[in-house]
C-alpha cells in the first residue's frame, strides 16, 4: 500500500506531472531543455526530476555535466494506468499547451553542443 502512496504523491505536484507530460512521446531531453520548457532553475528541475525517478517513473544517462531523462520504456502496469490518465486529462490544457510550444520553439533553436 505504501508504494501506491508514494506513486500518487509523485504525481500531487504540478511541477511534475508537467514535466511528465514533456517527456511523454520523446526519446529522452536533457534537464537543459526542461529548464527552458517550464522556465524554471536547474535546481528546481532537477530535484522534481529525481523524485520521479525515485518513484519509478523515469530512466536517467549522464551525458558531460549534464543529465538526460526519458520515461521508463516498460513501466509498471499500474504507471502506466496512471501516464495514460494524465495524458488524456492533461495534455490539452493551457500549460501544458505553451510547455510543449517553449519546448518545441527552443529545440528548433537550440545549439546542439549546448548540453554536450
Amino acid at each position: 500500500m505504501s508504494t501506491i502512496a508514494n506513486i500518487f504523491k509523485s504525481l500531487a505536484d504540478e511541477t511534475r506531472l508537467r514535466l511528465i507530460l514533456l517527456l511523454q512521446g520523446r526519446v529522452e531531453l536533457c534537464v537543459c531543455d526542461l529548464m527552458h520548457a517550464l522556465d524554471m532553475p536547474q535546481s528546481t528541475v532537477s530535484r522534481h526530476l529525481a523524485y520521479l525517478k525515485k518513484n519509478g517513473w523515469l530512466h536517467d544517462r549522464r551525458g558531460g555535466v549534464w543529465m538526460y531523462y526519458s520515461l521508463k520504456k516498460n513501466l509498471d502496469p499500474f504507471l502506466q494506468a496512471q501516464l495514460v490518465l494524465i495524458i488524456s486529462a492533461l495534455a490539452g490544457t493551457p500549460v501544458c499547451r505553451t510547455d510543449q510550444e517553449r519546448l518545441s520553439s527552443y529545440l528548433e533553436t537550440k545549439d546542439q553542443s549546448a548540453c554536450a
